[in-house]
């Protein structure tokens, strides 16, 4: 197309017209196609109604993708079991969400093994494609083409054993120039007319309002997943951000709904997690969450969410939501007031979502993956003392010194 074409020199107005002009023609593009007009009606027939819905379970429709979920499903990062992602099927979850590099791509061949056997129509599987950005703005290089969007997405179709995904994410956007990057958008656009997606989305754990909102701006979006939980100091912004975006038709699923699992470091205070998953999905507009259990007793709580979404007195005590003051515990806020502290310039709301998979979620796999994608930068190797300061109550400092440790154990430790 034309529109993706930019001559040198080319004012800003000219490319934002231009954007918008393929994301326009692209989506009457695909409806104009054979392809794309065959894959719709197949997209129709697995819209209607999950197979084996529960009568006593909660269901909310995705946005304009039609699919109608229940309101909780399962996030696979952190589970290797197969079983216990077979019983989830059998329980009546019907989204598994996964990603090209959760457990250096185990996960994803874990659950190919899983669902091999199942009908079509039974589930709905989402994955994620995830590139290097600028570690300081956030953004993907200019340079960053189709093809290599496209045969990482390969890899992960042929370890799930599939011909296409119900919902591919380019994951970990967080700037809004990057919701717009063309490259990323002409991959979406080509792997849907090609049938191998039905719907288009991103997921994001920072500065969520401002992406959603700009996934409205963009009209190309059929689905957000984000991080929402009790804890954000900005979870008012997102809850309207998210209510503007269901407006839009954009399917909503809640990610990190827990907070970092424990208030502590050793784990001795864990977060209710029944009641973090109710407050989470007490917003309507989320449509459906995705925790990450990883045991059957777990799941078991999860699904008892399900039947009712009413926070008792005791649970909202639990969630110390009254109790005006900042309990650090494991959840970064990612509000990036630390980098501007920094003379070093750390991406420290990266390292600190690191610790937070370590130390709460106890999946070394993905926060040693996690540092990597920082790069060769080694933080506060240097310093004498760290000049940040958190006003979330983090101890910066010592947190990096226990998280960096990681970056030293090679990949292969954790296949």
């Amino acid at each position: 197309m034309n529109s993706w074409k930019h001559k040198k020199g080319e004012n800003m107005e000219n490319k934002k017209f231009n954007r918008r002009r393929f994301i326009k023609n692209g989506i009457l593009g695909l409806a104009g196609t054979a392809a794309g007009n065959a894959f719709l009606k197949a997209g129709l027939r697995h819209s209607k109604r999950p197979l084996g819905e529960k009568e006593n379970f909660i269901y909310r429709t995705l946005g304009k993708t039609g699919i109608k979920l229940p309101v909780v499903n399962m996030g696979v990062m952190n589970a290797d079991n197969p079983n216990l992602v077979a019983a989830a099927l059998d329980a009546g979850i019907v989204l598994l969400d996964t990603a090209h590099g959760y457990q250096n791509g185990k996960n994803e061949e874990m659950i190919g093994g899983v669902i091999k056997e199942r009908k079509r129509d039974s589930y709905v599987l989402a994955t994620k494609v995830a590139y290097s950005k600028d570690r300081k703005t956030g953004l993907y290089p200019p340079d960053k083409n189709v093809q290599s969007f496209e045969d990482e997405f390969n890899i992960s179709l042929k370890r799930l054993g599939l011909d296409y995904v119900d919902i591919l994410y380019i994951h970990g956007i967080s700037v809004k120039e990057t919701v717009f990057f063309e490259p990323a958008l002409k991959f979406l656009e080509k792997m849907k007319k090609e049938g191998k997606i039905r719907f288009k989305g991103f997921t994001t754990h920072r500065n969520e309002h401002e992406m959603l909102d700009a996934a409205v701006e963009s009209g190309f979006y059929d689905v957000v997943l984000s991080a929402y939980n009790f804890r954000q100091k900005n979870k008012k912004e997102i809850g309207e951000a998210m209510d503007r975006a269901a407006k839009a038709g954009i399917g909503i699923v809640a990610m990190k709904t827990q907070a970092g699992a424990y208030w502590d470091k050793e784990r001795q205070e864990p977060i209710n997690m029944k009641a973090a998953l109710k407050w989470a999905l007490q917003n309507e507009n989320v449509h459906t969450s995705i925790p990450g259990f990883t045991a059957f007793d777990q799941m078991e709580l999860d699904l008892t969410v399900m039947e009712d979404l009413t926070l008792t007195p005791e649970e909202k005590a639990d969630l110390r939501l009254d109790e005006g003051k900042i309990h650090a515990g494991l959840y970064c806020q990612q509000c990036g007031t630390c980098e501007e502290q920094c003379p070093s310039n750390v991406d420290v709301p990266t390292l600190m979502r690191s610790y937070m998979y370590a130390y709460g979620y106890k999946n070394l796999s993905l926060a040693h993956s996690t540092i990597e994608d920082l790069g060769s930068h080694l933080p506060c190797t240097d310093c004498s003392s760290c000049s940040v300061f958190c006003p979330n109550g983090f101890d910066v400092r010592q947190k990096v010194k226990d998280i960096i440790r990681l970056k030293a154990v090679p990949r292969e430790f954790f296949a």
